[in-house]
C-alpha cells in the first residue's frame, strides 16, 4: 500500500502543478515562450537529478531514496507558487525538477521491485494510481478556482499538506528486493543490450511527449484557443488523466492478454486518432468545439496508458543495477515528458498552439510504430512464473534478446 501511495500523492503534485499553469501564467503574465522557458528548466533540473538518483537507488536501495525524496518533491512546489516574477520562478523551477526527477526514478525502481516479488505483471495499476492522483489534482484545482479561490493559494496549500501526506506511506513501503545471482551477469551483457535500452529509451521518449503535452498544454489549449470558460479549461487535462487512471488499472491483464509489442502498438493508434480530434476540434463549431477536444484527450489518455508501464516493467524486470538502468530509459522518457511540452511552447509562439500540438500527434505514431521493436511478452513471462513458481529459462522478455533465469516468486 506505501507504494501506492506514493505514487497517488506523486500524482497530485503534478497535477495540481500541470493544471495551475494557467493560473500561474496569468498571474506572472508569462505568455507562451517564457512558460515553456519555465518548463525546460523543470525538465533540466529533473534530468540531472535522474542520472544522480540511479546510482543512489544501486546503492542505498529503491526504500530509502523514496523515503526521503518523496516529501521533499512536493515541499519544493512552493517556490514556483511563491515566485514573484519570471527569474525567480526560472531558478526555482529547476530545483523543482530535481525533486520530481529524483524520486520518479525511485519509486519506480520499487515499484517494478514490488512487481519482481509479486510474480505477476502489477507496475500498470500503479502508474493508474499516479493517474488518479493527477486527474484529482486537477480536479480539486478546478474546483478551487470554481469556488473562487486564488491559483497561488491551491499550490501553496499542496506544497504544505501533502509532504505529511508522504509520512504513513513511506512506514508502508516494503523492502528493496535484491535480484538473484543469475540475473545479475545478465544487464547489458545479455537481456539488457544497451541497443534494446535505446529502443526502449525512444519509445519512452516519443509516450511521454505525448503524455507530457497533454499535461501541460491541454487545459491552456482549451483557453487560449477554443476559448473555454477559465474554471472549467482545467477539465481537459483532467478528462486526459481519468482516462488514463482507467485503463492503467485495467492494463496489467492486457499485456499479459495481447503481450507487451501489441500492446504498446494500440497504445500508438489510439493515442495519435485523439490527438486529431484535438486538431480538428478548432474548426468545429464553437457549440461543440470544447466536447470535440475533451473527447480527444480522453483517447489519447487511453492509448498512453500502458506505454511507460510497460516499458519500465521490462527495464525493471532486467537484472541487477536496475537503477541505473531505469534511470537511463526514464532520463529519455522524462526528457520528452518535460523538455518536450517546453519545445511546444517556442513553437506555439512562432506559429500557433494547434501547429505545436501536431508534433506529440507524431510522436504518438512513432509509438505505434517503434514499439514493435521494444519489449516482448514480459507480461506473459510474469503470469508463468505466478502460476509455476519459476519462469521458463527460454523465454525472452525484451526486444530479441536471449531470455534470463528470473528469480524464484516470493
Amino acid at each position: 500500500m506505501g507504494v501506492f501511495g506514493y505514487f497517488f500523492l506523486l500524482g497530485i503534485t503534478v497535477g495540481m502543478w500541470s493544471a495551475g499553469l494557467p493560473a500561474l501564467n496569468e498571474r506572472l503574465d508569462l505568455g507562451p515562450a517564457r512558460l515553456g522557458t519555465v518548463l525546460l528548466l523543470v525538465a533540466a533540473g529533473a534530468l540531472a537529478a535522474m542520472l544522480l538518483a540511479g546510482p543512489l537507488v544501486d546503492r542505498y536501495s529503491s526504500r530509502r531514496v523514496s523515503w526521503f525524496t518523496g516529501p521533499l518533491s512536493a515541499v519544493l512546489l512552493i517556490g514556483p507558487a511563491l515566485a514573484p516574477g519570471f527569474l525567480w520562478l526560472a531558478v526555482l523551477a529547476v530545483v523543482f525538477g530535481i525533486g520530481l526527477g529524483t524520486v520518479e526514478v525511485a519509486v519506480n525502481a520499487h515499484s517494478v521491485e514490488v512487481e519482481r516479488r509479486y510474480g505477476r505483471p502489477i507496475v500498470s495499476a500503479f502508474h493508474g494510481v499516479w493517474s488518479l492522483g493527477g486527474a484529482a489534482g486537477g480536479a480539486m484545482t478546478a474546483a478551487g478556482l470554481q469556488a473562487g479561490l486564488d491559483g497561488q493559494v491551491l499550490l501553496i496549500a499542496a506544497a504544505v499538506v501533502v509532504p505529511f501526506a508522504y509520512l504513513p506511506c513511506a512506514r508502508l513501503l516494503g523492502p528493496a528486493v535484491e535480484p538473484p545471482r543469475a540475473a545479475q551477469a545478465t544487464l547489458l551483457s545479455g537481456t539488457t543490450r544497451w541497443g534494446i535500452v535505446a529502443v526502449l529509451g525512444v519509445v519512452a521518449f516519443a509516450g511521454h511527449l505525448s503524455e507530457g503535452a497533454a499535461m501541460d498544454w491541454a487545459a491552456l489549449h482549451a483557453r487560449w484557443v477554443l476559448d473555454a470558460d477559465p474554471a472549467l479549461a482545467p477539465l481537459a487535462y483532467t478528462i486526459f488523466s481519468v482516462a488514463m487512471t482507467t485503463v492503467r488499472l485495467l492494463g496489467d491483464p492486457l499485456r499479459a492478454r495481447l503481450g507487451a509489442a501489441r500492446t504498446i502498438r494500440l497504445a500508438g493508434i489510439l493515442a495519435a486518432c485523439g490527438y486529431a480530434l484535438v486538431l480538428a476540434a478548432g474548426a468545429v463549431p464553437a457549440g461543440l468545439s470544447v466536447a470535440c477536444a475533451w473527447t480527444g484527450w480522453g483517447l489519447a489518455g487511453v492509448g498512453l496508458a500502458t506505454v511507460i508501464p510497460v516499458i519500465f516493467s521490462a527495464v525493471g524486470a532486467s537484472g541487477d543495477s536496475v537503477g541505473r538502468a531505469l534511470a537511463l530509459v526514464t532520463a529519455f522518457g522524462y526528457t520528452g515528458l518535460l523538455a518536450g511540452p517546453a519545445a511546444l511552447g517556442f513553437v506555439a509562439e512562432s506559429f500557433s498552439l494547434p501547429a505545436a500540438l501536431v508534433i506529440p500527434a507524431v510522436f504518438a505514431i512513432v509509438v505505434a510504430v517503434a514499439g514493435g521493436r521494444g519489449p516482448h511478452d514480459d507480461g506473459h513471462r510474469l503470469q508463468h512464473r505466478d502460476h509455476r513458481g519459476t519462469a521458463d529459462q527460454h523465454e525472452p522478455h525484451i526486444g530479441d534478446a536471449t531470455g534470463e533465469q528470473p528469480a524464484q516468486a516470493e
